[in-house]
């Protein structure tokens, strides 16, 4: 059978993903050491020039006549190593903020059972991680569901907190868009008989844990191409140091292969090398701390540079469950009687639907209620579609419009033409009509409508400044459609939407060049999920869904896919704007090192060497001190990322460009002049 207990681990999950980096420096500080091994370091290749020239550096402290004391050998060497290992440093740190969680994660599975269905239809206690693809299983109340799967039979209330960290249960059950449910999450009412969807090694566990795992991750194509960027970088500032020795022997000069060595270093970009990792890794951790899972970092990559989003109406812009907007009291009937009415017959109503007509009335009606005890509830049936009370001798309905007048014995004919009136003129307008009755008297009518959520519109607003333009998918109307439309603030709308009609949208924009983002939870959802660039599918969405899409929302709030795209632009900003500062960077210490150092042997270089700085020797390792120094003061900018400003590409280009690109080209001339004068007058140099 299943475990009994949950694992207290796996409920702080979300926590420990946001672990303060105080508590993990010690283990990532024994982790940078680890990384020293060549093997690792072929992943960074800036990096592992830097190591070898730190070695190279090492050796040539004892070996005599090199026109270096071995006192400045030394610290060239020292600062070299200290290079390494502070870039490994902000590599394991970003990894150690996601290994807490994914060792958690690992604890929860472990000694887990399962309940199989055999051949014959009885049931065997089988290891949870021993089930395949097809196996069914049931889940008895208490339980955790040993894997990912579809529901069979059943419904049940799931707690999902040990994925999503909320503790509010939801409801799954068979043949509809909520079956699919995930492993180690725990049943929490009724029983489940469970088809398992996938092997051991492919569950939203284990995906999970090589998510967050940043040694398992995957480089995505932007990180491939900006490493082939810092190689050939590397290769022209080695053909650049190379040359050098040539020019200072023809000047009757020479130049110590301490001093070479040093200024390779220097003049590489090792800045956005030894960060690059860091970036990528705390980048994927900010997905997981949304509860979002990766498929593929190719997608987290899109999301950067998506151009359309197509948004469902239903959970996304609006709250999804209709809530109250309006009542229309019949002809005779008072509007506070039609209020206590409708608030009285609400009560006992516990659907979101029923709690906003009474949150509605409570709040434009304040009426004496009486005490739960004091009535006999009649609570909402999907059956009769009917709820309400019965206190001291009332008889108090509200429902449907057929429902109640069933209840009445009436039918539509015998309505008042004013009140037939306002009931189709909700049903025509998208909403949902209610009738309300006492003692056998009709009431009137309660509108339900789909409500924008507050706030939508100034969030679609900020993502059009970003050059995102937003569409509403709805199976609505058009005029029910356009209004909602014109109210979120949406740029588009697609009505009556089927599947047909998502996805020749999808490849419509696709095929002007556009990236496409769409989110879904339902088995028509997939084609469109497949298609594009961008999906993200509802953890408690169909199954289809899931597998069809390459993000998946352990949440399933729709909302979240805003919040991806702004984690994609983040790590494509975040990179851009180290990289933008690195080669700058590179730029400025060439300029500012050179002539220092040539000025023995060029004394016309003297007057580039506007710094005035002491000796070649104080400027080369004054360099060398910069290089490791600027690595230390950016890993919190990598593990936090760069903001993302409500601004179009060309503005965040411009300010990229601005602040780091002026600030790279400035940084080293204020930074190798004060170190120069600090280890001059502390006389290291």
């Amino acid at each position: 059978m299943t475990g009994n207990s949950q694992n207290p681990a796996l409920t702080g999950a979300p926590q420990q993903a946001r672990t303060r980096l105080s508590a993990l420096w010690r283990p990532a500080l024994v982790q940078a050491f680890v990384k020293l091994d060549p093997r690792q370091l072929l992943r960074s290749p800036v990096m592992l020039v830097v190591e070898l020239t730190a070695v190279v550096t090492s050796l040539l402290c004892f070996v005599p006549a090199q026109g270096v004391s071995t006192g400045l050998a030394l610290q060239i060497a020292l600062w070299l190593w200290f290079t390494v290992l502070f870039a490994n440093f902000a590599e394991a740190l970003a990894e150690g903020r996601g290994k807490a969680r994914a060792d958690s994660l690992k604890a929860g599975g472990e000694g887990l059972r399962a309940r199989l269905r055999t051949a014959d239809g009885s049931y065997t206690s089988v290891a949870a991680s021993s089930l395949r693809r097809g196996d069914l299983v049931r889940v008895e109340a208490g339980e955790l569901i040993p894997g990912d799967g579809e529901i069979v039979e059943g419904i049940g209330a799931v707690n999902e907190a040990a994925i999503t960290g909320e503790s509010a249960p939801v409801i799954r059950e068979s043949d509809g868009d909520r079956s699919a449910v995930t492993g180690n999450t725990r049943l929490v009412s009724d029983w489940l008989l469970v088809r398992i969807s996938a092997n051991p090694g492919e569950s939203t566990l284990d995906r999970m844990i090589a998510l967050v795992e940043g040694a398992k991750r995957q480089k995505t194509p932007n990180e491939v191409a900006l490493d082939i960027l810092l190689i050939g970088l590397t290769l022209i500032f080695l053909l650049v140091v190379a040359t050098l020795q040539p020019f200072a022997r023809f000047a009757g000069g020479d130049l110590p292969l301490v001093y070479l060595v040093a200024l390779l270093v220097t003049l590489i970009p090792t800045t956005i090398g030894g960060l690059l990792s860091a970036i990528g890794i705390a980048g994927m951790d900010r997905l997981v701390r949304l509860n979002v899972i990766a498929k593929s970092g190719r997608a987290v990559e899109a999301a950067g540079d998506v151009h359309v989003l197509l948004l469902d109406k239903t959970g996304t812009i609006t709250f999804g469950n209709r809530r109250c907007s309006a009542l229309f009291a019949a002809p005779g009937v008072s509007a506070m009687a039609l209020a206590e009415g409708a608030l009285l017959a609400s009560l006992a109503d516990d659907t979101p639907e029923g709690k906003s007509i009474v949150d509605y009335l409570r709040a434009l009606h304040p009426l004496q209620e009486p005490a739960r005890s004091a009535v006999t509830a009649v609570p909402f049936s999907a059956e009769t579609r009917l709820s309400g009370i019965d206190w001291n001798g009332r008889v108090l309905r509200k429902g449907a419009v057929d429902s109640v007048l069933d209840f009445l014995g009436r039918d539509r004919a015998s309505l008042a033409p004013a009140l037939a009136r306002e009931i189709d003129s909700i049903a025509q307008s998208g909403g949902t009509p209610l009738l309300v009755c006492a003692d056998g008297e009709l009431l009137g009518a309660v509108h339900l409508k789909d409500v924008v959520k507050p706030g939508i519109r100034q969030r679609f607003a900020e993502l059009r400044t970003l050059g995102i333009r937003t569409v509403m998918v709805t199976g609505d109307n058009p005029l029910t459609a356009a209004a909602i439309a014109a109210e979120a603030g949406v740029d588009d709308v697609i009505a009556e939407a089927t599947p047909e009609k998502k996805l020749q949208r999808i490849r419509q924009e696709q095929a002007e060049g556009k990236l496409v983002a769409m989110c879904g939870d339902g088995a028509n959802d997939a084609p469109a999920l497949a298609q594009a660039d961008v999906g993200m599918a509802m953890n408690d969405g169909t199954q289809a869904a899931r597998e069809a899409a390459n993000l998946v929302d352990l949440d399933s709030d729709p909302t979240k896919l805003l919040d991806v795209v702004r984690v994609g632009k983040e790590l494509l900003v975040t990179r851009g704007a180290l990289t933008t500062f690195s080669v700058a960077n590179d730029v400025a210490k060439y300029f500012a090192i050179l002539p220092a150092l040539f000025s023995g042997l060029y004394p016309q270089l003297g007057l580039l060497n506007l710094m005035q700085l002491h000796s070649p020797q104080s400027a080369i390792l004054s360099a060398i001190v910069f290089n490791a120094l600027i690595i230390v003061a950016l890993i919190p900018l990598a593990l936090r990322g760069v903001r993302v400003q409500a601004a179009d590409a060309a503005s965040l280009l411009r300010r990229n460009l601005l602040i780091y690109g002026l600030g790279g080209l400035i940084a080293p001339f204020l930074g190798i002049k004060a170190l120069d004068m600090l280890l001059v007058a502390a006389g290291l140099a």
